[in-house]
């Protein structure tokens, strides 16, 4: 149990989960408390000792569910579970049970079954042969579990299983009986996730008894909210991040306003200095110092907003918004082929999808055929809002800097640059895939003072904390961490 425990702590930190030696110690002496043939009491001792917050649950529950995955369930005497034969009623087709050739079918209804009368044992070993039979587990294949799930629960057919989940007289019932229809509904999804989760316990159970804890851990480690890619995130996930930014823009503009407080001290200040030497005999031994003037940088913002680009020029507009107050002025711009101010769909307390939905309906982002055009948008935005850079500007350009093979404007870009203080490049795309194919990000480089890949929610964060801090501390190098 040690050994597991030790290494379990190991698979946390390696997820980015900070695990100290004290928390692994807490963690032992909370589970010397519990019941350890009790799962779900060691996952809550567990839980409680080692997460510290509430973003790290999803991933500490993966490596729980490899690392301490319950045995299964012996099988009778001289029984396999290809053998193992279960009493089953008849089916339509008239098979005779699953262990003897039965279909897919009277599993299913064996299954409604033992949910109904809540015989956990025979859904488990049910579920044990559905496992068996449809999930086609190759020992030694590297692939995760997410695979082998959904095969058998594409088996299983979810719509069947809720139709035999629910009783004639709930399907029968009328319009006025709309409580009980809809609470027949929350119950048949409540015992089809029982048979889910039963499922995937069986497959990691199998999995780490092929391949052993660590290597399943690696293959079906769940990344932190702060660590998934903008670009590939599900919409599960898109919601996890979209409810993360409120709570990280208020700890980001609270670390800004601290070091700005505390940034270096300015000039001498001779008569403050000349009093407080009265103290010393008129030794110049405690100089004082004259506050510095901190001015906060102007930021534009120009967002592509092409095709799967509008996931990440979302998050990066929400993150900045949030944090408006550390900057004097704030103006953002969409851009696919031709481009428009957006500034006014977004502001306090603005719902970032319905701000969204008005930039697509409103502004006029598109001039010619709806392809990105970085050309086009640089030469337009130059000609209707030169006004919007000035010496104390800082522009963030959004994109992936894939142009279709057309004109890139570098010469506009490059004449903003002069005008601007700094232009910084975002790119939600993997660096390995600059330059390839229509990808001109070497074009656009040459003339910005930096690119940056920025691919998750915590490389935004510290970029924009770098954005935040910079004026404040002009001529020196931000450590951002």
């Amino acid at each position: 149990m040690l050994k597991s425990l030790a290494d379990f702590a190991a698979e946390l930190r390696t997820t980015g989960i900070p695990v100290s030696m004290v928390e692994v110690m807490d963690a032992v002496a909370a589970i010397d408390q519990v019941d350890l043939g009790n799962r779900e009491a060691v996952r809550t001792a567990l839980g409680a000792t080692m997460v510290k917050a509430a973003r790290h649950r999803r991933t500490f529950d993966v490596a729980f569910d490899v690392f301490f995955g319950l045995a299964a369930a012996p099988l009778g005497a001289g029984e396999t579970i290809d053998q193992m034969a279960i009493t089953l009623p008849p089916a339509a087709g008239g098979g005779t049970g699953v262990g003897s050739g039965g279909d897919v079918d009277e599993l299913v209804e064996a299954m409604v079954a033992a949910l109904r009368s809540r015989d956990r044992e025979r859904l488990l070993q049910l579920v044990r042969i559905a496992v068996d039979r449809f999930s086609g587990f190759q020992p030694g294949r590297p692939v995760g579990g997410r695979h082998y799930l959904y095969r058998v629960m594409n088996r299983l057919d979810t719509h069947r299983l809720r139709l035999l989940l629910r009783t004639p007289a709930e399907d029968e019932a009328g319009d006025e009986d709309v409580f009980n229809r809809r609470l027949a509904d929350v119950l048949a999804d409540d015992q089809i996730d029982q048979i889910r989760a039963a499922v995937h316990d069986e497959i990691m159970r199998r999995l780490v008894a092929d391949r052993g804890s660590e290597a399943v851990a690696r293959t079906v480690r769940a990344p932190l909210v702060e660590d998934i890619d903008l670009m590939h995130a599900t919409r599960e996930e898109l919601a996890e991040i979209g409810a993360r930014i409120a709570p990280l823009a208020r700890r980001l503009a609270s670390r800004l306003a601290a070091r700005r407080r505390h940034g270096r001290r300015g000039r001498l200040d001779v008569r403050r200095t000349i009093r407080r030497s009265l103290a010393h005999g008129g030794a110049l031994v405690d100089p004082r110092w004259k506050p510095r003037r901190i001015a906060k940088p102007e930021l534009v913002i120009l967002c592509d907003v092409s095709g799967s680009m509008a996931t990440f020029a979302r998050f990066t507009m929400q993150l900045t918004y949030a944090i408006a107050h550390q900057f004097s002025n704030v103006r953002t711009f969409a851009f696919v082929d031709g481009i428009d101010e957006v500034t006014r769909f977004f502001g306090s307390g603005t719902d970032f999808d319905e701000a969204m939905q008005h930039v697509a309906a409103s502004a006029e982002v598109i001039h010619r055929d709806g392809h990105s055009d970085y050309g086009v948008a640089l030469n337009r935005f130059a000609e209707r809002f030169a006004d919007a850079v000035t010496p104390r500007s800082t522009v963030i350009i959004t994109g992936d800097a894939r142009n279709n093979y057309r004109d890139s404007g570098v010469t506009v870009l490059a004449s903003i640059a002069d005008r601007a203080r700094a232009v910084h490049w975002l790119n939600p795309e993997a660096n390995r895939y600059w330059d390839t194919g229509d990808s001109i990000m070497a074009t656009f480089a040459a003339v910005c003072d930096s690119v940056h890949e920025v691919r998750t929610l915590r490389q935004l964060e510290r970029f924009v904390e770098r954005v935040a801090l910079e004026r404040a501390h002009p001529g020196r190098r931000i450590a951002v961490r």
